[in-house]
């Protein structure tokens, strides 16, 4: 039976009524310097707080004869090493007296890190779930807020719900550690520009963007690609928009380096709109507030220009 044990790192550990040890398999070497647990007691190679529980439990086991089962995790002393424990009396065949404890141990260390880690994603998975149900919310109140009927609303909400969908994407897709800005440049534009179609020509910079920034951002983007399209420069053919990306000292963000887009077109538009639409609000308040940034909007008569400023937090250079 040692034999066969030796094959399958079960430990196993025999102690007599006194609690000393008189013979082990598999016994990991950290838990004795010489190798060896021959004659001690789990207070000689456990910690102190955990050898005290699990001798409780074996004098239990002795005085009941009923077997007994714990998970327990040696600390950082041990390098923090997970185990199922079972403790069994040992009778006498003859007599049926008590005349040994058997333990016999199993390390579910990867297990428990694997469970760990779940755990860590599912929190993860529901913070940024309910932050995405927020970011929904606030789109569908302000669409609404500025819709002029229930077709209008549908029609745009639908769209921004794209946009979104379109970011989280690239999100989800790096384990949300978020998307490079040129990815998330092409997947906003290409929703409605034609495959080899440059009326929006980016250059500059490009950066890693934390999930916030890229949802945040995506939606900026979208909002200035249909405005051009309905009002601006892609609503006529030949039309250009230009989106530049550039590093900059920015004061949002206590100097540190900044990113800063640009996006500029000719409008031929006449004069600002009568009132802020959801496109305006979300330029100027929401995407830069979700930021901690600033923002800059402006419309004339032949140009629109609109200028962002993202604090270093919210991306990585490569």
């Amino acid at each position: 039976m040692l034999r066969a044990l030796r094959n399958t790192g079960i430990i196993v550990i025999y102690q007599t009524p006194d609690m000393r040890v008189l013979w082990g398999q598999n016994v990991p070497a950290e838990w004795s310097q010489d190798g060896d647990i021959f004659g001690k007691t789990d207070a000689d190679f456990l910690s102190g707080p955990m050898a005290g529980r699990i001798g409780e439990m074996k004098l239990e086991v002795l005085a009941s004869g009923l077997p007994e089962k714990l998970e327990f995790h040696e600390g950082i002393e041990h390098g923090g090493r997970w185990y199922d424990m079972w403790i069994d009396a040992d009778r006498a065949d003859e007599t049926d007296e008590i005349v040994g404890v058997v333990t016999t141990m199993v390390e579910v260390t990867d297990r428990k890190r694997r469970e760990q880690t779940l755990r860590t994603l599912l929190r993860e998975v529901s913070h940024r779930s309910k932050n995405l149900l927020a970011i929904i919310q606030s789109i569908a109140t302000q669409t609404g807020r500025h819709a002029s009927s229930i077709d209008g609303f549908l029609d745009r909400f639908r769209g921004r719900l794209q946009s979104l969908a379109s970011s989280q994407d690239l999100v989800t897709s790096s384990n949300w550690r978020g998307a490079m800005l040129s990815e998330l440049v092409e997947g906003q534009i290409a929703r409605y520009r034609d495959e080899g179609d440059e009326a929006v020509h980016f250059e500059g910079v490009d950066v890693h963007l934390n999930p916030n920034a890229a949802l945040h951002i995506g939606l900026a983007l979208h909002e200035l690609v249909v405005n051009s399209i309905s009002h601006g420069a892609l609503s006529r053919p030949g039309g250009q928009a230009l989106l530049t990306a550039s590093l900059s000292p920015g004061a949002a963000n206590g100097g540190d380096s900044a990113l800063v887009l640009t996006w500029s077109e000719a409008t031929g538009i006449a004069g600002l709109p009568e009132r802020k639409d959801f496109a305006s609000v979300a330029l100027e308040r929401v995407v830069p507030m979700s930021l901690d940034g600033t923002a800059r909007f402006d419309v004339s008569e032949e140009r629109l220009d609109y200028r962002l400023e993202v604090p270093a937090a919210n991306f990585e250079t490569a």
